[in-house]
């Protein structure tokens, strides 16, 4: 049976998002801050996947140590783009992924999915090897079936 969804009004208290959980193991205690630290300071791209990941799980789970479900989430799926490629119902098969969890990992996907088109949608014309490759790959890269597609070329 799930609990109840909390009031507005202890969402909006600072004690509803603490940093870390009380009952966290000594080790865990400041992980998100540090990892907030860490990606602010650094930037994301020296962050390894599971930590990418982990950062994004915190907005989805408000408490609790996230890195074992992020270490799940990568060794089910072999990477974070196949991580973020994955279906709402196989992202819910991990344990730990509910249907929230899922639809903000999908939302991600979707989300860079729109980005890497953006380029590649304003133009009517390939111009290049490099850039219909570019496009085959945000096209077809993490698709769960085979597809068949059409290109006309003039070379």
């Amino acid at each position: 049976m799930r609990d109840a969804p909390p009031a507005v009004s202890d969402i909006a208290s600072p004690a509803f998002w603490p940093a870390d959980p009380p009952s966290a193991a000594p080790h865990q205690l400041g992980h998100r801050d540090r990892l907030r630290q860490r990606a602010l300071i650094g930037g994301f791209e020296p962050l390894p996947d599971y930590e990418l990941l982990e950062l994004m799980l915190f907005r989805t789970f408000p408490r609790g140590d996230v890195k074992p479900l992020a270490k799940v989430l990568l060794a089910r799926f072999g990477s974070l783009a196949g991580v973020f490629a994955a279906s709402t119902a196989e992202l819910c098969t991990v344990k730990g992924v509910g249907e929230a969890a899922a639809l903000d990992i999908r939302a991600v996907q979707e989300a860079a999915l729109r980005i890497a088109r953006a380029p590649v949608a304003k133009r009517t014309v390939i111009s290049s090897w490099s850039a219909l490759l570019a496009y085959i790959r945000v096209a077809l890269a993490h698709e769960p079936r085979e597809q068949f597609r059409v290109l006309f070329l003039d070379q």
